[in-house]
């Protein structure tokens, strides 16, 4: 699958087979990651690989956002040092993973855990210092059911492209 292509037909992905993500496939997305490109190349982010059940289950529990991770059976989760643009570094690393994902007939959606209270939660179970943050836990496997219709509705080109400057439409 070409790079524009893979982009253009990403979707979301929250169902997914129960099949095993195999390790050399997990070893890519780590690689991926590792790759991005980061500010000052500080490359300030750490991946927790999570394939057991019950960690799986644990976490479904507390992501209220996300409890469908439960059917994943491969999760990554995202933790950054500090620094001064861990969410711009964090989502290229995420981004990357799940361009891979797709290129690979798999799937991911990105869960969040608002409450400080899910954030210890799975900070502690995963034992993650303190001194870090937790952005995510990807949900990663084998796309299960394809959601109906042909796309996701984007707005126009011509309501978010300018030429040169804010209000002046592009005309390329």
């Amino acid at each position: 699958m070409n790079v524009y292509d893979c982009i253009r037909t990403r979707r979301t992905v929250r169902n997914f087979k129960p099949d095993p993500v195999p390790p050399e496939l997990i070893h890519k997305l780590l690689k991926v990651a590792r790759w991005s490109p980061s500010s000052s190349n500080l490359q300030p982010w750490h991946l927790v690989v999570i394939t057991e059940p019950d960690t799986i289950k644990k976490l479904a529990e507390i992501a209220t956002q996300g409890p469908f991770i439960d059917d994943a059976p491969l999760l990554i989760a995202m933790v950054m040092e500090e620094t001064n643009r861990p969410a711009l570094d964090a989502g290229r690393a995420i981004q990357q993973m799940e361009l891979l994902a797709w290129s690979e007939g798999m799937g991911t959606c990105f869960v969040g855990f608002r409450e400080p209270s899910q954030q210890e939660a799975v900070k502690s179970l995963l034992e993650i210092p303190d001194n870090m943050e937790l952005i995510t836990v990807l949900p990663f496997g084998f796309r299960g059911e394809r959601p109906k219709g042909t796309g996701v509705p984007r707005k126009p080109l011509a309501e978010m492209a300018h030429q040169g400057k804010f209000g002046v439409p592009y005309s390329g």
